[in-house]
């Protein structure tokens, strides 16, 4: 055993190559990138988005062209299951009848003809006819007759 091997301190004296740096704090990239991507990802997944919250149909099919003339439109979905949502917002039926006469209201307060008009039904293909009726009755009691039907065409 030799003098610098018992006294630590005497050898910082007599190293050799010059002084002794202090170590500096690291932060290893690889596993922040890896939180990261797992925060974008759970992200990604639980972003919802509006279309998404809207009943799900589907329409029927038919062979036609599309109307071009620019009318103010009133949308009715009516899912498989009977349910209703006027212009993206699901609504009871027993509201139906009020929400389109809010709607109607909020036209003839703007100075517009309720004939301008137009309520556009997308019923699912298996809607029950019970549904599809009940909303032709709301567009009555709201005195909108300008009502179409909406279907996919054919490919």
């Amino acid at each position: 055993m030799s003098w610098l091997e018992t006294h630590a301190h005497a050898k910082r004296r007599f190293s050799l190559g010059g002084t002794t740096a202090s170590v500096e704090p690291e932060i290893n990239l690889i596993p922040f990138i890896d939180v990261l991507l797992v925060v974008l990802i759970f992200l990604m997944i639980s972003t919802t988005f509006t279309r998404y919250q809207e009943l799900a149909i589907t329409l029927p099919t038919a062979n036609g062209s599309e109307n071009q003339a620019e009318v103010k439109q009133i949308h009715i979905a009516v899912s498989r299951d009977g349910r209703f949502a006027i212009n993206g917002k699901v609504t009871d039926r027993s509201q139906l009848s009020n929400a389109l006469m809010q709607l109607s209201g909020q036209v003839d307060s703007k100075k517009e003809s309720a004939s301008n008009l137009q309520v556009n039904i997308d019923a699912d293909a298996r809607a029950p006819h019970q549904a599809v009726m009940s909303a032709l009755e709301a567009a009555r009691d709201a005195n909108l007759s300008n009502i179409v039907f909406s279907s996919q065409t054919k490919k």
